[in-house]
């Protein structure tokens, strides 16, 4: 009976290690207390759909985690910033429009902006079986490296 209930942990944990509950931050202004943090969960192993949130926060102001719908494991998600401060979150072809003012604010848009998506800040990946943010200026790097 021992050997049973220490084997049954150990078979589970091929299957819960399929699993993904990660997530990675934008520091906005080179702090904690001002940033985008993505959060990914997939809550079952046997579906390749990841859900997708993006926490908006400038504390001690506010904070809200708003939904971005599903992905999958290599889902990457760019973060766009307009001349008003406003952020633009694309991930594939969905866009959506937030703000770190009273984190509040935040809108599925149905297309580009007429004046553009913004300065590209950078883009939320998978690097190393890690969920990271890539600044663009990294990613510049990264590219021509490779």
């Amino acid at each position: 009976m021992r050997l049973r209930t220490l084997l049954l942990p150990l078979l589970a944990l091929p299957l819960l290690s399929a699993c993904v509950n990660d997530g990675a931050t934008y520091e906005v202004d080179g702090t904690r207390e001002h940033g985008l943090s993505l959060i990914r969960e997939q809550p079952y192993f046997w579906d390749s759909k990841i859900n997708l949130y993006l926490v908006v926060s400038r504390m001690p102001a506010c904070m809200r985690r708003h939904s971005l719908g599903m992905g999958t494991e290599k889902t990457k998600v760019e973060v766009y910033q307009v001349p008003s401060g406003a952020f633009v979150v694309k991930v594939g072809k969905k866009m959506f429009a937030t703000e770190t003012q009273t984190c509040e604010s935040f809108a599925k848009m149905d297309s580009e902006p007429p004046e553009g998506l913004g300065t590209l800040m950078g883009t939320f990946r998978v690097k190393k079986g890690v969920l990271v943010f890539v600044k663009a200026d990294e990613a510049d790097k990264s590219v021509t490296e490779e």
